[in-house]
């Protein structure tokens, strides 16, 4: 583990953020009431990933930088994150409703969460910093576990 400003992070953070902030300014219908009905103990691990991700990812350089082996696992955390985007752009292209943002991706589950999840436990890897895998695994525990309640829910209706 060595710190510094992680450029890398800061990329990862932004392909994050910017699809999230474009859904939160237009959420679907009916996702208000499906979002009364999360676990608050979720939401506590999902706010306590989220705080722990974002200053991890920020703090966190790969002292190997760009060598081999290490630049496969940095590589594999990008095509998550591609992946990712790739599933934002369906979502946007949708009808916008709450179960598209559900729907898997080939065989990935609930994409919009799992696929940074797991993104950021590989960069954590990458960074060989223990902290960022910690942090991405509790992240993953309330915001998938969020998610596939949310998809539970959806198919009630």
């Amino acid at each position: 583990m060595q710190f510094g400003f992680s450029a890398v992070g800061l990329v990862m953070l932004a392909m994050l953020f910017v699809p999230n902030i474009i859904w939160g300014r237009r959420r679907p219908l009916g996702y208000s009431e499906i979002a009364e009905r999360e676990s608050p103990a979720l939401c506590i691990l999902e706010r306590v990933g989220q705080v722990a991700v974002t200053a991890s990812a920020l703090i966190f350089v790969c002292p190997e930088g760009y060598a081999m082996p290490w630049l496969l696992w940095l590589a594999s955390a990008f095509v998550l994150m591609l992946l990712y985007e790739a599933a934002w752009v369906r979502y946007f292209r949708s009808d916008g409703e709450v179960r598209d943002m559900y729907r898997p991706l080939g065989f990935i589950p609930v994409p919009l969460a799992t696929l940074p999840v797991a993104a950021f436990v590989l960069l954590g890897i990458w960074q060989q910093a223990p902290i960022t895998v910690a942090a991405a695994i509790v992240l993953g525990v309330g915001h998938v576990g969020i998610h596939l309640g949310h998809l539970k829910d959806c198919r009630k209706v």
